[in-house]
């Protein structure tokens, strides 16, 4: 049943108060650190609802934030999100380009005086191979960084574009060539620990928590790529 517009308006405070104080009682119970976000569905969303691809990216965008705010309400300190694999740009040119207008889009709004990330207090990193972007979105990405870099509330991780293997491929090259250049310097054999490649990794050079959960928000139940070396120490 659909609710009259002066029904909406008499609900509406009540479903507000009702949330606050869901959020106030979870918060007082213990909180992540860390947690991560697969924000997919968007493309099966909009064909079921006979929109076009784009209406269901923007769509998952406001879902995002509405997530987010949800959890820096909790008081968790970091958010990572998976918004653009590497493998996203092997999908057709228009809707490609879109996600790309989208991103810059979003990203300079994310960043306003007042926003989101200014109200709270978030500092906000984006993650992986960013010179794949087109020009205009890594400006809005050293932009948005920028702007947000003496927040020191809370952290947002976008990964994009991202793959778990490149960012462990990465880190384990970072890894290897400081382990040579050390031994070098001391005289010794090299070593090359757990620790050493888990210090590397983009999401632990960008201040990041250990991860505690990871979420899929349309309910597949598989990893997409997605922070495989963090999610193997969740469990």
């Amino acid at each position: 049943m659909l609710l009259s517009p002066f029904l909406l308006s008499l609900v509406a405070p009540i479903l507000t108060h009702l949330r606050n104080f869901l959020l106030f009682v979870l918060a007082a119970g213990p909180i992540p650190a860390h947690v991560a976000f697969v924000m997919d569905g968007n493309r099966r969303y909009a064909r079921s609802h006979h929109k076009v691809i784009q209406q269901g990216h923007g769509e998952g965008f406001v879902a995002l934030r509405g997530i987010l705010e949800v959890c820096l309400r909790l008081g968790i300190r970091c958010v990572s999100a998976y918004a653009f694999s590497i493998e996203n740009f092997k999908r057709e040119k228009k809707e490609v380009d879109a996600l790309m207008e989208l991103a810059e889009e979003k990203l300079e709004e994310l960043c306003k005086h007042g926003d989101l990330l200014d109200e709270y207090g978030v500092r906000l990193n984006v993650i992986g191979k960013r010179e794949l972007l087109p020009e205009s979105v890594q400006r809005a990405v050293d932009k948005a960084e920028t702007m947000t870099r003496h927040n020191d509330h809370a952290i947002l991780n976008l990964c994009m574009p991202y793959t778990s293997r490149d960012e462990i491929a990465t880190a384990m090259q970072s890894a290897v060539h400081e382990a040579i250049r050390s031994s070098s310097e001391n005289n010794c054999s090299p070593t090359l620990t757990e620790h050493d490649i888990n210090s590397h990794l983009m999401i632990s050079r960008a201040g990041s928590p250990p991860l505690d959960i990871l979420v899929r928000t349309s309910g597949v139940k598989r990893l997409s790529d997605f922070m495989l070396w963090q999610v193997s120490f969740c469990f």
